[in-house]
Parts: structure tokens; sequence; C-alpha cells
């Protein structure tokens, strides 16, 4: 059962709005948390099937006037999470102060060149990095859980059922000599130990349906040398839910494909989340496709995250400099220019990071005090944050490049 709660979006001296979101699955049993001007006022449990709007005016007394947000569990947390790794070089502050929330249901896009930091940040997370990698600070919280300095052995345990990763390269997670209805079947019986054989080979074709591979029943006795590469992806992505996750990791799973299997895949992927309702975190660095799949997105750039915000705003209201760089080499927004606008220079060296902002020195917009102080999170929305000075009230008056808008005086 999915508990959820709804809150009311401006409300009014003789007027309740209840919000409503498409973070929300279609159907399911929800107890809905009834707020007017922030006192309690009712609570009820309300089956929900296609017709949510027909189900929450069931509350009778709250009047429905605006869809806004369905407030969530939330799955995932780090608070202020810094990760290091220890290199003959010297110490590469791969994962620099990161602080985030994932909400049940909900797909949160982690963007960013290569090398910012994005897979380093979740393979921390799941403790899956190298030896000479080190959580230096910070906090890690999974399902209420703090697993900050959980062993392996605790770690093993949570690793494919309380969350799973799927790796972006397919080839490098099958292994060539055993079928893949033999490895789907693994990850089935390490989360069931108990599972007669028979169950153990009707969850492995109820996995191949749920990812949509054709003709189960012939393909589950074949091995990986026989698949497409999106056949191997979906194979992939059964094995992660075997042990039905409650958190998700994508990292970049469609960078290996052709456009028209990436977006077969996408879709596919989109349909399992929604069905399962888990949080998802997707690594990639393909904006196009986040378009497709996020919820919220996050932007990482020298290991920190410059701005966070939902699709909507990261892709119409963009505020930090790095995101509309981003955003202009995109080729839907090269407005038929023959060439793609580029951020200049090269992202900094994170053995010794920048005093400032690590984004000046690529920064056309750059102020003095970028090269001198880090900029603080400033707070655009309740759901939109961004680190850079130009949202200060002293900086000076910027026409963003991506939209209409102008920031600061």
């Amino acid at each position: 059962m999915l508990e959820a709660c709804l809150e009311i979006f401006e409300s009014q001296p003789d007027i309740d709005k209840l919000i409503l979101d498409t973070y929300a699955p279609a159907e399911g049993t929800y107890v809905i948390m009834a707020y007017e001007n922030g006192q309690f006022v009712q609570k009820e449990w309300i089956e929900v099937k296609k017709d949510k709007k027909r189900a929450a005016k069931r509350l009778g007394t709250v009047s429905l006037c605006s869809y806004k947000r369905f407030i969530m569990r939330e799955l995932l947390k780090t608070e202020h999470l810094s990760v290091s790794f220890f290199t003959k070089a010297g110490e590469v502050e791969a994962v620099r102060d990161v602080s985030l929330t994932v909400e049940e249901g909900e797909v949160l896009a982690i963007v960013g060149e290569s090398g910012c930091g994005k897979s380093a940040l979740c393979k921390s997370i799941m403790k899956l990095l190298p030896k000479t990698a080190k959580i230096k600070s910070g906090k890690i919280l999974a399902d209420g859980i703090d697993i900050t300095d959980y062993a392996e052995r605790n770690m093993s345990r949570l690793r494919g059922a309380l969350f799973s990763m799927i790796f972006q390269d397919p080839m490098t997670s099958l292994n060539p000599t055993m079928t893949i209805g033999k490895q789907i079947g693994e990850a089935v019986r390490i989360h069931n130990k108990k599972m007669p054989k028979k169950q153990v080979k009707e969850k492995v074709l109820e996995l191949m349906q749920l990812v949509e591979i054709d003709e189960p029943e012939v393909r589950i006795s074949q091995y990986p040398h026989e698949f497409s590469g999106g056949m191997r992806q979906r194979a992939v992505m059964a094995i992660a839910l075997a042990g039905n996750p409650k958190i998700l990791f994508a990292d970049e799973p469609t960078t290996a494909l052709d456009v028209t299997i990436q977006a077969q895949i996408l879709d596919v992927f989109r349909k399992i989340q929604k069905k399962l309702g888990m949080a998802t975190v997707f690594i990639s660095h393909d904006l196009g496709v986040v378009a497709g799949v996020a919820d919220r997105v996050a932007v990482m750039y020298a290991g920190k995250i410059v701005e966070i915000g939902t699709a909507e705003e990261i892709f119409y209201d963009p505020r930090h400099p790095y995101t509309w760089g981003l955003l202009q080499s995109l080729p839907i927004l090269s407005r038929g220019k023959e060439w793609l606008p580029t951020l200049p220079g090269m992202p900094p060296t994170l053995i010794h990071p920048p005093k400032g902002d690590a984004f000046a020195e690529r920064n056309a917009y750059a102020m003095r005090i970028d090269y001198e102080k880090e900029p603080p999170v400033f707070q655009v929305t309740d759901t939109h944050y961004a680190a850079t000075w130009l949202l200060d009230e002293r900086a000076p008056e910027v026409k963003a490049p991506i939209g209409e808008r102008r920031y600061g005086k």
C-alpha cells in the first residue's frame, strides 16, 4: 500500500485546494491528508482508479481547484555528501557537498559532462566504490535508514532488495556463458532462497514479459550473443528488478544504443517505473533523453549540484550559466544554425578545486566574486534552486540566452 498526502496549494480564506500530480501512479490506495490554512482538516483513505479527480472529490468537504503536486514518501536522501578518490597524483574530490532527495514514484535525472561526478555519486550511495575511494563526510539515508557507515555485509543485503542498478553496457553485466533465463533466475533466487524451481521459472518469465522481451518462453534458453543490444539491455533491466527494489539507479542505460532502440527502451523504462512506483535516479549526459523521462533534474558540475528543479523549470526557466550552455548545445535549440554553441574550455581538475565558483573560468557572465568566493544555493521557487552569483540581489541584470527572463537587478 502506497501512502501519500495531498497538501493545500495557495489556500484562500474561503477555498481549499488539493494537489495532485503525475508523480502518482494511476492506481492504488492512498491516505489523503487535507489541510486548511496550514491546519489539519481531514484524513481519509481513497481508492484511486483512473479518474483521480473523481477520487479526490470524495473528500467532500474539500473542493478541488488545482492539480499541482503529489507529495510522496522520501525514499532516498543525501546530506552534504562528499566523496574522494585517493590517487598517486593526489586526492580527487569527485563528489563535493551534495544534498538531494528522491521521492517514491519519482524520477530524478542527474545530468552533466563526463567526469562531473554523476556515476561516483550513485556508486557511493550503493557502496560500489573502489578501495581507493572514501566517503569523507555527509549522510546517506535510504528508506529512512542511515546507511552511511554500513559494512559490506550489510550492504550486500540491501543491494537488489532496497536498491538496484542498471549499468551502461549490458555486455559487461551479462555472463556470455550462461543463458539469459539462468542469469535472471539467479537474481531471483538470491532474494527468494526458498522459492521452488517452478516458481523461479515463472518469475523469470514474468520479468521478461515486464521488460517486453518477445517470446520469453523461447528467449529464456538463449545466450546474450543471441540478443540484440536493446534486448540485452531489457535482460539487464529484468535482473535489476528481480528483487523488487524500492530505489533504482540507471547509469546511462541507453548510451550504447541507436536512436530507435533508445526510444523503445525509454518507453519500457517509463512504463515499468510508473507501474512499480520506484524512486529512480537516472544518470545521463543527454538532455534530450532526460526530457522524456524525468520529473526533476539535477545539474552537476565539478562534483557539485549547481542547479536542481522540476524538468519544466530546468528546461524552460534555467538559472545557472552552465545549464544555459548545456541547453544551447542541444540540436533542437540550434534554430537552423550551421554550428552548435559549445562551452569553452575544460572542467577544472578536482585534485585542487578552484577557490571560487568552479565554473567561473568557462562562464561568460562571471564576475570578480565568482573567482573569489563559492556561491551559495539560491532558492528560485519551492522546487527550484541554483548556485550562481547571478541570482544575488546585487548582481547586474543579465539576459539569459535561453528563454526571455532577465536575472539580477
